[in-house]
């Protein structure tokens, strides 16, 4: 029973909350019984496993913890444990992503639907504790890693309404952060540039929910 607050394994739950130390160690943390039960029904094996009052005192979990509410467990796992990468029927592809919570969403969506999701340098962590949470556990079952086939790229307004494209092989719906969208020289390497029409006010759509969109009107097409 862990008892004291400098005991090492809590140390490194305290660092690996940060990215850095993330990247550097290999390692993540899940948080709560929910995603940690994802993580062991997915077939991770936990470095350190903390559950509370059986192997730490619940006071010390509670200041490890960034939920709101203390998680009763919280493991540790090898980031080179997760999914390795397999060719799927269609992908996500984020450029950029920065928020946590959409990247977390497009991971569970991909996962809906069967997909995998592909992530550019400067999106945000998909182990960081906001993207893990956001995820539901899809991190664990979901492949990550860049995706072959037909490359559409999602823009706000002025492509091909999407309910007007024809679908390749294997799509690609690269999507970008909500602010800056994608640049030229990525929609340059795109086949397709698409649009979801909206008919209200909104100027643009969440980018989880534009992803979201997108897969399930080629999954609809695909039945």
């Amino acid at each position: 029973m862990i008892t004291s607050p400098r005991n090492e394994t809590l140390k490194l739950v305290r660092k690996l909350h940060a990215r850095r130390w993330r990247d550097k160690l290999g390692l993540f943390v899940a948080e709560g019984e929910d995603l940690v039960d994802a993580a062991l029904e997915a077939g991770l094996e936990p470095v350190e496993l903390l559950v509370s009052g059986e192997t730490v005192v619940p006071e010390l979990l509670a200041q490890v913890s960034t939920l709101p509410h203390p998680a009763r467990a919280i493991a540790v796992f090898r980031r080179a444990d997760l999914p390795a990468f397999e060719q799927r029927p269609a992908a996500l592809s984020l450029w950029r992503v920065g928020d946590p919570g959409n990247v977390g969403t497009l991971i569970r969506t991909a996962d809906a639907f069967g997909a995998s999701v592909e992530l550019s340098p400067g999106s945000a962590d998909p182990t960081g504790p906001k993207a893990l949470r956001a995820s539901a556990g899809a991190v664990f079952r979901v492949p990550l890693g860049e995706a072959a086939g037909q490359r559409i790229g999602l823009v706000a307004r002025g492509g091909t309404p999407l309910r007007e494209l024809k679908f390749g092989d294997s799509p690609v719906f690269v999507l970008g952060a909500e602010r800056e969208g994608l640049p030229e020289d990525v929609l340059a390497g795109c086949d397709l540039v698409a649009t979801i029409p909206t008919s209200g006010p909104a100027e643009s759509l969440n980018v989880a929910a534009a992803g979201a969109i997108a897969l399930y009107e080629w999954s609809r097409r695909s039945d």
